[in-house]
């Protein structure tokens, strides 16, 4: 049954998923963005600050950069959103009625926590690797990013603090978006067999990455040419849907698949936990449809580095079963979940039949003379002479030879292009390490580098033990299971490339990072 308020989240979302499909169609102009915005804007003020953030969360891959000056046109309504909302709860607003008491009452509730330290480290760290920075305008714009793109993790952390049952609507809200990418990049591979390689380069480029990015990014995209795979003189699609690029679709897919998961297996679960063979019988929620399609887009996108880490992810899906081969207790029968989710993973690899025969068929309207496109991609994983592969491995090692320079405090902060020898206007570009761990350690020094991978160890555990854990939470205990398989994924994957800090990847990183740690463990 839907609520009164839960009706006012729907009806905001499908107002603005409508302007959304009519902006990046060209039907409507960009002129509208800034007046939209200010609706939004109205909306999250009024809301309640539970609906403004699953309004948030459920619209994270649907923000639209307001274009405000002709030169000035990238500035992402996310980012006003965001900020309003944070004033919001911190000044304790409901419906716009301000309780100054409340501000008096406010605690740090974090202030004991080991993640919360790790993260304040970061993030003094990254405002001292500023002062060793060729460009401090970048650094600071860097830092005001990442505290920008933090922001929505704080609410909800306090809120499903407050109210663990929060956690359930967000779950349902992660899931909505994640699901309409996946469908959205589907049509975008079916737009390949109908539109020659100039008319789908305008339309995705010219018209639908331009409304959602503005100008410069459109044009940045389609001089980079990164959303197809070349072999001689025969091209693929990368499927990259409403992303800037294929590299960080997957990852959102992939942060997203948990909560899919929950909602369609919530049901098997149910009852009889306990009992394999009921399990099995049992019949999920119609939303299960969604899982392979998921996957299918995720190898679509042609990003070798997830398909890579999809294999490791599986190995350690197989330590997990293996450790749990007996039931840990007589409450929470855990390897029955974990076992079953575990099994989707095989989904992921047969789907590679389907996809080879996606990638073989003509497309933009070109013959292709050898159907083998996949399978050279595959191979060229472990190639190092090929082309990407060899400029991945300069740039590692110029990143090593930049930290062992610079190993306290790195070049600085959003001046990644200085390791490599490039302009600084590079940076706008993705300039990076293809190493999320490597680029850190580059721009902010190996202390930030220990941080950050102590944070994601704990990141981990708190997973794990959530798991284990939230017994009587079915949907919860789902998702957790479903994110000890894949934060792993694309962390792993993380060895190879820096998209998550793309802003919509990152979003639902911090969401989901907010989610973990704001679980309340047995004792609290």
């Amino acid at each position: 049954m839907i609520t009164k308020v839960n009706l006012n989240v729907n009806t905001m979302f499908f107002c603005h998923i409508a302007i959304f499909f009519l902006l990046i169609a060209g039907i409507l102009p960009r002129t509208v963005v800034p007046y939209w915005t200010l609706a939004l804007t109205a909306y999250v003020l009024l809301a309640s600050l539970e609906d403004s953030t699953a309004f948030f969360v459920r619209s994270i891959p649907f923000f639209i950069a307001i274009p405000i000056t002709g030169g000035f046109d990238s500035l992402n309504m996310w980012r006003i959103l965001s900020c309003l909302i944070f004033i919001k709860w911190f000044l304790g607003l409901s419906r716009v009625a301000f309780k100054y008491d409340r501000i008096l009452k406010l605690q740090i509730v974090w202030r004991n926590h080991k993640a919360t330290i790790l993260l304040l480290g970061i993030l003094i760290l990254a405002i001292l690797s500023a002062t060793q920075a060729d460009s401090t305008v970048l650094a600071v714009k860097r830092i005001v990013y990442f505290i920008n793109l933090s922001l929505i993790g704080v609410i909800i952390y306090d809120l499903v603090k407050k109210n663990q049952d929060f956690s359930q609507r967000l779950i349902k809200n992660i899931a909505i978006p994640t699901i309409i990418v996946a469908l959205i990049g589907i049509l975008q591979q079916i737009s390949t067999y109908y539109m020659d390689i100039f008319q789908f380069v305008d339309f995705w480029g010219g018209v639908v990455q331009r409304n959602l990015f503005g100008n410069a990014w459109a044009d940045t995209a389609i001089r980079a040419n990164t959303w197809f795979a070349y072999f001689g003189d025969q091209l693929s699609l990368r499927m990259f849907s409403i992303f800037p690029d294929s590299h960080s679709f997957p990852i959102f897919l992939l942060l997203g698949l948990p909560t899919v998961l929950a909602l369609a297996l919530e049901r098997v679960f149910k009852k009889n936990s306990d009992n394999l063979k009921v399990i099995l019988k049992t019949r999920a929620n119609i939303l299960v449809v969604f899982v392979p399609i998921i996957f299918l887009a995720a190898i679509l996108s042609g990003t070798r580095g997830i398909w890579a880490a999809g294999a490791t992810s599986t190995i350690w899906a197989g330590f997990l079963i293996y450790r749990h081969r007996k039931p840990l207790n007589k409450d929470l029968r855990c390897r029955y979940i974990f076992s079953y989710l575990a099994s989707y993973l095989t989904i992921f690899f047969l789907l590679f039949g389907p996809a080879y025969y996606i990638l073989a068929t003509d497309q933009f309207q070109m013959a292709k003379g050898d159907t083998a496109l996949l399978g050279a991609r595959v191979r060229s994983l472990i190639d190092i002479s090929e082309t990407s592969n060899a400029r991945r491995i300069e740039i590692w090692k110029d990143s090593l030879r930049s930290i062992k320079k610079h190993p306290l405090l790195g070049v600085g902060i959003g001046n990644f292009p200085v390791v490599v020898g490039e302009d600084l206007a590079r940076a706008k570009a993705g300039s990076s390490a293809h190493n999320l761990y490597l680029h850190i350690a580059a721009e902010m020094g190996i202390p930030a580098l220990v941080f950050a991978l102590w944070f994601l160890w704990l990141l981990l555990q708190k997973v794990y033990n959530n798991f284990l854990q939230t017994t009587n939470h079915k949907l919860q205990t789902i998702y957790f299971a479903g994110a000890l398989l894949f934060i792993p994924w694309v962390l792993i994957y993380s060895l190879t490339d820096v998209a998550i800090f793309d802003e919509r990847a990152f979003l639902l990183f911090v969401t989901t990072v907010a989610l973990i740690f704001s679980q309340k463990e047995n004792g609290e």
